[in-house]
């Protein structure tokens, strides 16, 4: 496309305009990563950014290998400290963006440059690593489209200005396109993330763990990622209605709750339902944990499910990877009308070393039915002044005790072990459960998004006849946490994220149609994976494929394409030569008689000095003609006005018509 960029790699001089457009275009790629990594790899890489700035502006000499070297050393020390010996992820993109940065310092030639941007490319790339959403991608197309700008700057014998630069890299990403597609459709897809390998690849997921504690669930609620989201088949239930069910707890050791013991064999829990069954699409985030959240009480589970026998599902593996399943589940259910000894047992238990006011108060309602003892808890939640909040005072050992007769403030996971606890020790069997509650429904694709502030806990007790029974403590407290969501029952607002805050309407409303976008995204690019890849293919073709068959058919799809590019390009019917290309055609035919003529493939500058080469004497004038010509074909000039253009034309002209004179 372009005359004169075979040798001139190593012939052109680039100048400060170049290093600045190099500088921008690697800046771009390292903001990508600032966010992910220590602050401390963004500042260094920036700073031997701005060394290499002042190296160019301040006409300084460039730092010799021996201080490069120590440069480096210090470099792997600081990675050593920050990763140890996991050098996985996180410490891979570091030290890439780190030695981008070192290469500036000893860049001299375009093949340096045209290094540069190729490790650019990959640090570009290697952002998804990191995160794959719809923003991330847009993001990303900002430092791709300064690269390619830049590539093209540099790769050109002559200086563009930046609105042809930008036109140029456009033009050859809109090119690629058509490939990007066949690839995306095509490319056989991997069932897990290449990356998955390193330990540090999961660091950063949140979502709820098999052990509770005081604070954790507090912890979450101030977290404003999204957990998951649902898209339903027909109504959305009301807001009473979904809970979304998690790890369940049965064991108390200290102030913690914990899941039963894999070594203890339960035997599997009983669930009859009645009323209409409620089917719906769940988009779950990864959290590096095994529990799959499904509506109370799940009836039908997606295939990579697995129930334990207190109806928690979880998936084979850690949930490492965005997965979308679908489910059903009742609202109306009985689960396990029968308990078994041992259930009994592990149900009944707790610390009686600690705690013992709630320890007496429960034992002191232990004569009266199960009924009456779940209500006499519940109004001492509801009648005394028991406060919902996110700021609780610190507790001691003693912390059921503590909370129940002297604080009285806590939030969700509060209220469920306290109640769990008077319970048991009431010889009521009870358990926590841990999940989230809510969730806000997105008007723009009427489906439900629930986040981590949405994390919650309650209880479930055990009655004869009516099997676990799901209560709700802070319900006696806050119901409005129940049926508006946790931004109603709080008073410190500040104490949420920004996007639960009903003051913040506008952009919370951003939010939504954003968020929309995003369940877009994660449904139609991120969401084809190797199951849908196989199905879509498989009803295309009429079929069934291998991975092999799709495959090829990429292979076969990427040689089509490129043939048929070949052919527009070789029979593509030439235009009538520009007045430029007219003259530098005379001056081609006049050294053709003195057998001076243009080989195959040799752009107008490495012509020229070859030219300089035969005819020592005309060198300069030679090579000052390709670059005018290049300048009026390619150049700025082609934009500016008609008068310059024909003053440059003539120009060109002359400097042939002197040329062939002093030649003669």
């Amino acid at each position: 496309m372009f005359e004169g960029t075979s040798d001139t790699m190593t012939q052109k001089t680039l100048s400060s305009h170049h290093l600045y457009w190099l500088l921008v275009s690697l800046g771009s790629a390292l903001a990508l990563h600032s966010i992910h990594l220590p602050i401390w790899i963004t500042v260094t890489t920036a700073g031997l950014g701005i060394w290499r700035y002042f190296i160019d502006k301040k006409h300084w000499a460039l730092p010799k290998l021996r201080w490069l070297i120590l440069l480096t050393l210090l470099i792997c020390i600081g990675l050593l400290f920050s990763y140890g010996s996991s050098f996985g992820r996180d410490a891979s993109v570091s030290l890439l963006l780190i030695m981008s940065g070192m290469k500036l310092l000893e860049t001299k030639t375009v093949r340096d440059y045209i290094l540069i941007i190729s490790i650019a490319y990959f640090i570009v790339a290697s952002t998804y690593v990191f995160s794959q959403t719809a923003s991330t991608f847009l993001l990303s197309l900002i430092p791709l489209t300064l690269l390619t700008a830049t590539l093209v700057q540099t790769s050109l014998p002559q200086t563009l200005n930046s609105r042809l630069a930008f036109k140029l890299a456009g033009k050859m990403l809109l090119q690629s396109i058509p490939l990007m597609l066949v690839l995306f459709v095509l490319f056989p897809r991997l069932p897990g993330p290449i990356w998955g390998i390193s330990k540090d690849a999961y660091s950063g997921m949140t979502g709820l763990d098999d052990v509770l504690e005081l604070g954790d669930v507090g912890h979450l609620i101030r977290n404003s990622s999204v957990a998951f989201r649902v898209q339903f088949d027909e109504n959305i239930p009301s807001a009473n209605q979904l809970y979304w069910r998690g790890p369940v707890l049965w064991r108390q050791q200290q102030n913690q709750w914990l899941t039963t013991e894999s070594n203890v064999p339960l035997s599997h829990e009983s669930l009859m339902t009645t009323g209409i069954p409620i089917d719906y699409t769940i988009t779950l985030e990864p959290h590096n944990r095994h529990w799959l959240l499904l509506l109370d009480m799940p009836t039908k589970l997606p295939d990579l499910a697995t129930l334990r026998h207190d109806y928690t599902a979880v998936a084979k593996s850690p949930v490492r990877t965005r997965i979308r399943y679908q489910a059903t589940s009742s609202g109306q259910y009985t689960l396990s009308s029968e308990l078994s000894p041992q259930q009994r047992k592990i149900a009944l238990a707790i610390n009686r070393d600690n705690n013992l006011e709630a320890i007496s108060l429960g034992q002191s309602w232990a004569q009266l039915p199960a009924d009456v003892i779940i209500n006499k808890a519940l109004k001492k939640f509801n009648q005394e002044p028991f406060v919902y909040t996110l700021r609780p005072p610190r507790l001691s050992s003693n912390a059921i005790d503590d909370f129940l007769f002297k604080t009285q403030k806590g939030f969700c996971e509060h209220y469920a072990s306290s109640f769990v606890f008077l319970m048991r020790a009431a010889g009521v069997p009870a358990r926590i459960v841990t999940g989230y509650q809510g969730g806000e429904i997105n008007p723009n694709g009427n489906y439900l998004i629930v986040r981590q502030s949405d994390a919650h806990a309650w209880a479930e007790v055990w009655l004869k006849n009516k099997g676990w029974v799901r209560i709700d403590p802070t319900a006696a407290v806050a119901p409005e946490r129940i049926e508006q969501g946790i931004e109603e029952a709080l008073t410190e607002m500040d104490e949420l994220p920004i996007f639960v805050r009903q003051n913040a309407t506008w952009l919370k409303k951003a939010y939504l149609n954003w968020d929309n976008i995003n369940n877009t995204w994660n449904q139609w690019i991120l969401g084809y994976d190797n199951k849908r890849q196989l199905a879509f293919l498989n009803k295309l073709s009429g079929e069934k494929l291998s991975l092999s068959d799709i495959a090829i058919s990429m292979i076969v799809a990427m040689l089509v394409m490129m043939l048929v590019t070949a052919v527009l390009l070789l029979t593509k019917k030439q235009g009538k030569p520009s007045l430029v290309d007219r003259q530098y055609a005379q001056h081609i035919k006049q050294l053709s008689k003195i057998g001076v003529q243009p080989q195959i493939g040799e752009g107008s500058v490495d012509f020229a000095y070859r030219i300089g080469q035969l005819l020592p004497k005309q060198a300069k004038q030679a090579i000052n003609i390709a670059t005018l010509y290049n300048e009026l074909k390619y150049g700025p000039l082609q934009n500016n006005s008609q008068m310059r253009q024909s003053k440059q034309l003539q120009l060109l002209k002359q400097m042939i018509q002197t040329f062939h004179r002093s030649k003669a």
